[in-house]
């Protein structure tokens, strides 16, 4: 078949469509509903993962954390809950830093002490959402955090226990919109702390971020909170990356030591990397993405059967043209291929309408949440390969049967 009977089909089709104009945008719009909880979902989910894979990567691929129970990250019913050993406490902590200071690696010691927290400066207050850290001087190199203005909390201020904080942005923008925040005094937790430093902008997936956050030495935290049965972490940063493995090998083994393990028991502690943290979290999304791929499936599965309903209809009503067609020498393979065409072009409309509609709906969700703005090539060459494939499959019968009629009889048809 040449170009010149694909263009011809293609006026055809669009004359049809014009024709019925009610029920085709009907059927479109089913279509389009189904193309749109597609793309939508996975576009959210694919902005998502981006991000949340740059979350990570901040933290650097060579670094690892030692805590009491591995993340707590778990969607829907299914996995496994960590399983939660006995604390670390602040004396296997500063004693694993000691021990681990002639390794190729930087190591901080720390404490959520309140993810919770309402700062105060004078009258302001922040909403009570700001994480306060109990941290020590290398707590904001291993995490992945950078100093914007002032300076990092010392050794002179751990050891002394000196009341100073660093702030995130979101703490900036709350309590010193028009001043600067170096040098003021904040009250966190009825300790009145002195601002040293303002944390460059870090933003957030999902939760995760630095921007709601105070830092705190870590024996200021411990003298003037209830930190007595505090689980502590250990952050470990590897100088190089190939060195991680021996790094990691090394910090478990230290651990056990500190621990005073026998060597046929299990390790009491759970040892994460960044980006297992990351793939752990992109493959729970999966579920969701199989949920966005059923629903559409059960979408499209219904507007399969009402386009085919519309092209039953078609048929019977243009029963007399395609007599006249044949009549005058058209063949059933025209005949088909016209019907086709007409089917998948409707597909094409609901589908250029979902694919618009979901990268929309996608990316305003993910922008609410944390997520980048991205175009998902994938999921849209996807969708209107899917879109073809319904068009071909529930034109098929009509258009065999609109292939198949009688010239003699369609002329005769009232």
């Amino acid at each position: 078949m040449n170009f010149s009977v694909y263009f011809e089909n293609l006026k055809i089709a669009w004359q049809a469509v014009r024709s019925q104009l009610l029920r085709t945008i009907l059927t479109a719009l089913i279509i389009a509903l189904g193309i749109t909880a597609l793309v939508g979902m996975l576009t959210a989910i694919d902005s998502l993962k981006a991000s949340l894979s740059g979350q990570f990567a901040m933290l650097g691929a060579n670094t690892i954390s030692i805590q009491n129970s591995g993340p707590q990250i778990q969607i829907g019913r299914g996995g496994k809950k960590p399983k939660r050993h006995p604390k670390i406490t602040y004396r296997q902590a500063t004693e694993f830093k000691e021990a681990f200071k002639s390794e190729p690696a930087i190591t901080s010691i720390s404490f959520l002490a309140s993810p919770f927290t309402e700062i105060k400066y004078k009258s302001l207050k922040t909403n009570p959402n700001i994480s306060l850290m109990a941290v020590d001087e290398n707590y904001v190199q291993t995490a992945g955090y950078e100093i914007e203005e002032g300076r990092n909390i010392t050794i002179p201020d751990v050891e002394g226990a000196t009341p100073v904080a660093l702030i995130g942005q979101e703490v900036v923008e709350k309590l010193f919109p028009a001043t600067n925040p170096l040098g003021q005094i904040i009250q966190v937790q009825n300790v009145r702390l002195k601002v040293v430093g303002v944390l460059k902008e870090k933003g957030s997936a999902m939760g995760f971020g630095g921007d709601k956050s105070v830092f705190a030495p870590i024996s200021k935290v411990r003298s003037v909170s209830q930190a007595i049965n505090q689980s502590y972490t250990a952050n470990i940063m590897a100088l190089q990356s190939n060195l991680l493995e021996h790094v990691t090998a090394n910090a478990a083994k230290t651990m056990r030591n500190v621990r005073r393990q026998q060597p046929k028991e299990e390790d009491n502690f759970n040892i994460t990397r960044s980006d297992n943290l990351s793939q752990m979290l992109i493959e729970n999304l999966s579920f969701v993405s199989l949920a966005a791929l059923l629903i559409a499936a059960i979408t499209i599965l219904g507007a399969a059967i009402a386009l085919m309903n519309i092209m039953m209809v078609s048929v019977t009503e243009r029963t007399r043209e395609i007599g006249i067609r044949k009549a005058i020498g058209a063949k059933a393979g025209s005949i088909l291929s016209q019907f086709l065409t007409e089917a998948i072009f409707i597909c094409f409309i609901g589908g250029f309408v979902g694919v618009l509609l979901g990268m929309l709906i996608g990316n305003i969700t993910a922008s609410l949440i944390g997520g980048a703005f991205i175009i998902p090539w994938k999921w849209i060459f996807g969708s209107f390969a899917l879109c073809f494939f319904t068009g071909l499959i529930s034109g098929l019968y009509p258009a065999y049967k609109a292939s198949k009629l009688d010239p003699i009889e369609s002329l005769r048809y009232e």
